[in-house]
């Protein structure tokens, strides 16, 4: 337990932060299933309209420090790779 009153403080400052965090990663991978489902149904136009409103969401979540950068543009990367495959 907290001991000092700034310590206190920071307890409480981090817990809001984990909300907000746990929302943005739930969005996250919300988008991402999405986008995901779509490919597995092999529909392209349907996963390419999912994607554009994906991409904005995991890009935003790497600003946001949710996830690292590298880890967000590798999802995106990897996403837009898939759904170049399904217009083959």
């Amino acid at each position: 337990m907290a001991n000092t009153k700034s310590a206190r403080k920071a307890t409480r400052k981090i817990a809001r932060k984990t909300e907000v965090n746990k929302t943005r990663r739930s969005l996250l991978r919300k988008s991402v299933r999405k986008v995901e489902e779509a490919i597995a149904a092999g529909d392209r136009n349907a996963a390419m309209t999912v994607f554009k409103d994906a991409e904005p969401v995991i890009m935003r979540a790497a600003q946001r420090g949710v996830v690292h950068k590298n880890t967000a543009s590798r999802k995106v990367s990897r996403l837009a790779h898939r759904i170049a495959k399904l217009g083959k």
